[in-house]
């Protein structure tokens, strides 16, 4: 028995594809289900998590509808994906909210936190606020820099928590050891297919999106997506030495390296977004999970506006509308931060770590032949 009517079907099909095996060299997912004779909970959730969602499958499969074996692998492993994400989630209860929400929360807790930040310096320096601040520490002239590091800090200490009891629960579900996380192959081979997305690829000929003509779209709207995401990473982790080790306050020069990293970034998380929600919007009806679509267009939605907000604060930042401008970003930031642990971010972790396993899994296979 299996917990849910989805992976019961994900069961079902893994067998009807055992017996086949035309797919297996499509992905990482067919070889890793023919190690398998029999499907439990955590090894569904595991393929689901592995699964690119290429839909070569689908479309080279002799059994996909109107076949009345009805495989359709793409689709029902998004469907266990997404649940997957409201199974590991913690807290548990807050998973249903975000998944039938995503989007409506997300913009009401950015819209929350802005207006709470408009508020609070109008009432504490209302001058700051829409009056042209330049020169350094000029942000913290708008909101002090310790109240901002305060909530956001908090934010984001409440986001590594959640994701890392999910991540725990994940890894205890699919029945792997701790100790497979300490094996250097495995990971260094797990980061190389993540990467490049090895798997997103259909076997070689690219993705199946909107057609049975594949093409690399997608991977490389992913690729701008997750890189600019690093960049801007990378831009606050640098600013957060410059402060704290050389005593170096915001706001930087356009050439300073926290500045030129955020740039690049911010139009990775432009264009990558853009891309990704156009090719949702297009994708073949017959591959979508289009009840449980919510947090993903939630988290490619609030990447964009933390792009749009932060490069518009960039630009800005000498004008009277800087006060203003840093209060709807940070509210951004704040709702990204919150819904990051029930959505499509945590389909990157999980992603990654069913990487490790399935390369932990070949490397011993390779090694018992």
């Amino acid at each position: 028995m299996h917990a849910t009517d989805t992976l019961a079907e994900a069961d079902r099909l893994m067998t009807v594809c055992n017996s086949c095996r035309y797919c297996e060299g499509l992905c990482a997912v067919f070889p890793a289900m023919e190690m398998r004779r029999e499907f439990l909970d955590g090894d569904l959730n595991y393929l689901a998590n592995l699964c690119h969602s290429c839909g070569a499958c689908y479309t080279d499969c002799q059994f996909s509808p109107p076949h009345e074996f009805n495989v359709n692998v793409p689709k029902i492993l998004s469907q266990a994906r997404s649940d997957s994400y409201e199974a590991y989630a913690w807290p548990r209860a807050f998973a249903p909210m975000f998944k039938a929400n995503g989007v409506k929360i997300a913009i009401a807790a950015a819209l929350s936190v802005a207006l709470f930040i408009i508020g609070f310096v109008a009432f504490s320096n209302p001058g700051a606020l829409f009056s042209a601040q330049t020169g350094v520490g000029a942000f913290y002239r708008v909101m002090p820099h310790n109240t901002m590091a305060l909530i956001f800090g908090v934010a984001f200490l409440y986001a590594i928590v959640a994701m890392s009891m999910g991540v725990r629960a994940f890894w205890k579900d699919i029945g792997e050891p701790g100790t497979t996380l300490s094996e250097g192959p495995s990971i260094w081979q797990a980061m190389k297919d993540a990467s490049t997305l090895r798997y997103l690829d259909g076997g070689g000929v690219g993705c199946v999106n909107d057609g049975e003509r594949p093409t690399d779209t997608r991977r490389l709207y992913h690729h701008f997506t997750f890189y600019g995401f690093m960049l801007c990473l990378a831009a606050t982790s640098v600013a957060t030495l410059y402060h704290y080790l050389l005593a170096r306050v915001a706001p930087y020069p356009w050439y300073d390296l926290p500045v030129l990293l955020g740039t690049l970034g911010g139009i990775g998380l432009i264009v990558g977004p853009i891309g990704l929600l156009r090719a949702k919007s297009t994708r073949d009806p017959d591959l979508v999970d289009a009840p449980r679509k919510g947090m993903d267009v939630a988290f490619l939605l609030m990447l964009l506006a933390t792009s749009v907000t932060g490069l518009a604060l960039l630009v800005l930042r000498e004008t009277p509308a800087m006060g203003v401008l840093l209060a709807v970003h940070l509210g951004v930031v704040f709702a990204l931060f919150i819904t990051m642990p029930y959505g499509k971010f945590v389909h990157g972790i999980y992603r990654f770590l069913a990487l490790v396993r399935y390369a932990k899994e070949k490397r011993m296979l390779e090694i018992g032949a």
